[in-house]
């Protein structure tokens, strides 16, 4: 490890105001929220304490050295070409979100989106005035992961009241790495039917070893000028509490109308500790941090995946190319509605909380959290088994 990275201790301890932790009861194991249980990389901790160090807190200006972060990160670690006009810094991904439908849609227009889905997309939607156009995924038993229904996609976006395509690029919660082909396939039938497409990115560096992610924006032109993407370090790198992300779009009047929603809404000013812990971030130490953290996590995967081949093979474990966030399907094991059954029994006897399924359009599955220290994943992993046996009976 070049830089003697710690990746075995919890980075929350309780008493630090932590949502994911401090909301558990003593002696929880809390493998819910999508948050890591790993420190910050050292080279953000490094930037923080410098920006304190000078005292001063007032209003705070974007530096053209953080839209080159941005460009240069992108271009270099992605392929991905996009320049600093089309930045646009924002507080978080979730508003932007919101910013994004309500500057390309009109309320009772419909937004088609993948489900199972991020739960705040749900309210993203119809916060807007618009409706929820839900596109099931599809379950592929031969390659063992979720994929899209182009077909019904199709249907749905040839619908006159369907305007935008709301994609998740890695997605959320089934830890899917859409293929540059996927991407094409869903571009193309966006194109066709005049629906823009909006593609949250923030998962974006969590993969697989010896796997990468396709920006939707980077495949062609014609899919940049009818895109808005969004990106944040904030996801990848456990700093969601500085609040920074970036939406990025080629197209001049998205940009101008997401910037008027943004001046309506009065967003326009971001942290200006998100200012530098995004440049620390984008850098050679922080992509070395990454590669680290995620050989982790897929080795926690992999721990996860062996017991359940071993013990609970009718669990459906999808393989996790991407995020660090593993979607599993109790249906077989215990029968339909299972995820608040099985949710609930983990947290009250055997102290381990993981998301029930149903706010993300589930309600047989359960997402779980695999970005912790491996003796928090052996001891997580050693009570979800203890729970299940005795579900079973």
């Amino acid at each position: 490890m070049r830089y003697g990275f710690d990746f075995s201790t919890e980075a929350a301890p309780r008493g630090s105001n932590s949502v994911k932790w401090d909301s558990c009861k003593e002696g929880v194991i809390p493998m819910w929220v999508a948050e890591m249980d790993f420190p910050a990389a050292p080279c953000i901790i490094k930037a923080l304490k410098e920006r304190v160090d000078k005292a001063v807190f007032g209003y705070t200006e974007i530096p053209d050295s953080y839209y080159e972060s941005v460009v240069n990160w992108f271009a270099g670690r992605h392929g991905w070409k996009v320049s600093k006009e089309q930045i646009i810094p924002v507080q978080g991904i979730v508003p932007a979100t919101s910013i994004a439908i309500k500057a390309l849609t009109e309320p009772g227009d419909k937004v088609v989106f993948n489900v199972p889905a991020y739960n705040c997309f749900f309210h993203n939607i119809t916060n807007q005035g618009c409706e929820l156009s839900e596109s099931r995924l599809l379950w592929n038993p031969s390659s063992k992961r979720y994929e899209m229904d182009f077909e019904d996609i199709e249907r749905r976006c040839a619908e006159p009241a369907a305007k935008v395509f709301l994609l998740c690029n890695p997605h959320n919660p089934s830890g899917r790495l859409w293929t540059r082909e996927e991407l094409t396939r869903l571009g193309d039938i966006c194109l066709k039917h005049g629906v823009k497409v909006i593609s949250d990115e923030i998962h974006c560096e969590i993969t697989a070893p010896g796997l990468s992610y396709q920006p939707f924006a980077s495949i062609s032109d014609a899919f940049a000028q009818n895109s808005v993407s969004f990106v944040s370090p904030t996801k990848g790198f456990n700093i969601a509490g500085v609040q920074i992300a970036n939406i990025i779009s080629a197209n001049a009047d998205f940009r101008a109308r997401m910037d008027r929603v943004i001046n309506i809404w009065e967003h326009c000013d971001v942290n200006q500790f998100g200012i530098v812990a995004l440049q620390a971030a984008y850098s050679d130490e922080g992509a070395t941090w990454l590669e680290e953290m995620n050989s982790i996590v897929h080795r926690n995967f992999t721990a996860l995946q062996k017991l359940f081949a071993e013990r609970f093979p009718s669990v459906r474990v999808p393989g996790l190319e991407a995020t660090y966030l593993l979607w599993l399907d109790f249906t077989e094991l215990f029968g339909e509605g299972a995820g608040k059954v099985v949710a609930d029994y983990l947290l009250e006897n055997q102290r381990v909380r993981i998301n029930d399924g149903a706010m993300y359009g589930g309600t047989s599955c359960c997402r779980i959290n695999l970005a912790c220290p491996e003796a928090t994943m052996k001891e997580g992993l050693r009570r979800i088994a203890e729970g299940l046996r005795n579900l079973l009976g």
